[in-house]
């Protein structure tokens, strides 16, 4: 078995061009595969573990938003995925595209009712970065 063992990878064409094959054909690049914002979080802002959040703001019931340390390129070039973290089945977390931005990233929690709840919650964004 090969080991590589290094503290950067650079592309040869291009500095953050690095491009992974899986079997014969299908290719990925790598930097567009990669999470570049996710957080664990608790039924107000305070992070349990985060990377690429800075702090959290609580709107109200089920309503936060977090800043980035790192902004995305525009407020519309990243999707983001959530789930709620909670006993109770069937809640929801949903982007708030009404409070989000380039280097905000916003979200809105309902219980399995469809009623703003506070929850704590795991949520991990993809995208370009400024």
């Amino acid at each position: 078995m090969s080991e590589i063992i290094t503290d950067k990878l650079t592309g040869r064409a291009t500095a953050n061009d690095v491009t992974v094959t899986v079997g014969a054909t299908a290719t990925q690049s790598l930097e567009q595969g990669l999470s570049k914002a996710w957080l664990s979080a608790d039924s107000t802002v305070s992070f349990y573990d985060s990377f690429n959040f800075s702090s959290g703001t609580d709107h109200g019931t089920g309503d936060y938003s977090y800043s980035l340390t790192n902004a995305y390129a525009t407020r519309t070039g990243y999707s983001q995925a959530g789930a709620v973290y909670t006993s109770a089945g069937g809640a929801t977390i949903t982007r708030n595209s009404s409070r989000d931005a380039a280097g905000t990233v916003a979200m809105e929690v309902t219980n399995a009712a469809g009623t703003a709840a506070d929850a704590s919650k795991n949520v991990m964004t993809h995208g370009d970065l400024a």
